[in-house]
C-alpha cells in the first residue's frame, strides 16, 4: 500500500463552504472526495468531467464589451431593447 502525502492548495473560500457543505451532504469528507477526483483522473488520463470556458469572458466577447462602454462612456451608444434568449 502506497504511503499517504499531505497536498496543499489555495481555494476561494466561498468554492470551499460550497463543496464543505456538498460533501457533507452526501456523506463523505473532502478528502474522499478529492481522494476520488485524484484516482480517477489517474485511472483515466483526463478530467472526468467536461471542462469549457465561458463564451461571456472569449476574447471577441471582451473586445465587444470594451468598445460598448467606451460608446457609452463617450455618450455615443445607441441602445436598444431586446428580447432575453435563454441558454440551456
Amino acid at each position: 500500500m502506497a504511503r499517504t502525502v499531505n497536498v496543499n492548495f489555495r481555494l476561494n473560500e466561498d468554492d470551499k463552504k460550497k463543496m464543505e457543505q456538498a460533501c457533507d451532504d452526501m456523506g463523505i469528507s473532502m478528502t474522499a472526495a478529492f481522494t476520488i477526483f485524484a484516482k480517477k483522473v489517474g485511472r483515466e488520463k483526463r478530467i472526468p468531467f467536461e471542462v469549457s470556458a465561458d463564451p461571456f469572458y472569449s476574447e471577441s466577447n471582451m473586445k465587444h464589451l470594451e468598445k460598448v462602454a467606451a460608446e457609452i462612456n463617450a455618450g455615443t451608444a445607441r441602445l436598444e431593447e431586446h428580447d432575453l434568449i435563454e441558454v440551456e
